[in-house]
C-alpha cells in the first residue's frame, strides 16, 4: 500500500475531528443522538444491500454451471456448486463466475472493521464518521459492481476499478478506522463519556 491514500485519510480524519470536536460541538452537543444514528442507518442500509448483493452469487452459480454444462466442461457440479466458494479451474466461465464471487466475499474481509470503527466513530465524531461510512459505502458498491461486469468482460478482475469513486471505499474505510480509535482515545482518556 502506497502512503498518500493513508496520508490522505490521516489529514482528513484529523482535520475533519478536530473541526467537529471545536467548532460544531454546540451543534453536536444538542443534536448529538440524531446526529450518532446516521452512521449506524448507512451501515444497515449497506447490510441490506449486502444481503441483496449475495443473491446475484446465487443466480450466478446456478447461471455459469449451466453454462459450463453446455460447453462440455468435465466435473462442473464438483467445481461449481456449494460447498465450493469460488469455481475451481481457469475457463472463461470459471473466472467470471469467480469474479461475480468475489465481488460478494470482498465485503466481508472490510465490513466488520467499518461497523465497528464506524458506531465507535460516531460517538465521538458523528457528521465525519457519517460521511467516511457513506464514502465507503458509495465506493464500496461501485467497486462490487465492476467486479461482477468484468464477469461479462471475460472474467478480467483488472476491471473492478473502472468506476470512478470504487477506490474512495478504501478512503472511506480508513478514515473510519482513524475516526473509530480516535473516539476510542478520547473514551479511555475520560475526555468524551458515553451515553
Amino acid at each position: 500500500m502506497t502512503t498518500k491514500p493513508l496520508l490522505i485519510c490521516l489529514s482528513t480524519a484529523s482535520i475533519g475531528g478536530f473541526l467537529e470536536l471545536t467548532t460544531a460541538s454546540k451543534f453536536t452537543s444538542s443534536h448529538q443522538s440524531q446526529l450518532t444514528a446516521i452512521t449506524p442507518c448507512i451501515l444497515i442500509g449497506t447490510g441490506l444491500w449486502t444481503l441483496a448483493h449475495g443473491f446475484t452469487v446465487g443466480k450466478a452459480r446456478i447461471k455459469y454451471a449451466a453454462l459450463a454444462k453446455k460447453d462440455g466442461e468435465p466435473n462442473v457440479d464438483e467445481r461449481y456448486l456449494l460447498p465450493n466458494l469460488y469455481a475451481q479451474g481457469t475457463s472463461k466461465l470459471v473466472r467470471a463466475f469467480n469474479c461475480i464471487q468475489r465481488s460478494h466475499q470482498q465485503i466481508f474481509e472490510t465490513y466488520t472493521t467499518v461497523v465497528l470503527s464506524g458506531v465507535m466513530g460516531a460517538i465521538s465524531f458523528p457528521i465525519c464518521t457519517a460521511v467516511s461510512t457513506f464514502v465507503y459505502a458509495v465506493g464500496r458498491y461501485q467497486l462490487s459492481t465492476g467486479y461482477a461486469e468484468a464477469a461479462e468482460e471475460g472474467g478480467d478482475a483488472s476491471k473492478r476499478y473502472k468506476y470512478p469513486l470504487a477506490k474512495f471505499m478504501w478512503y472511506g474505510f480508513l478514515c473510519n478506522v482513524l475516526l473509530g480509535m480516535g473516539s476510542c482515545g478520547l473514551i479511555i482518556g475520560g475526555k468524551k463519556t458515553v451515553g
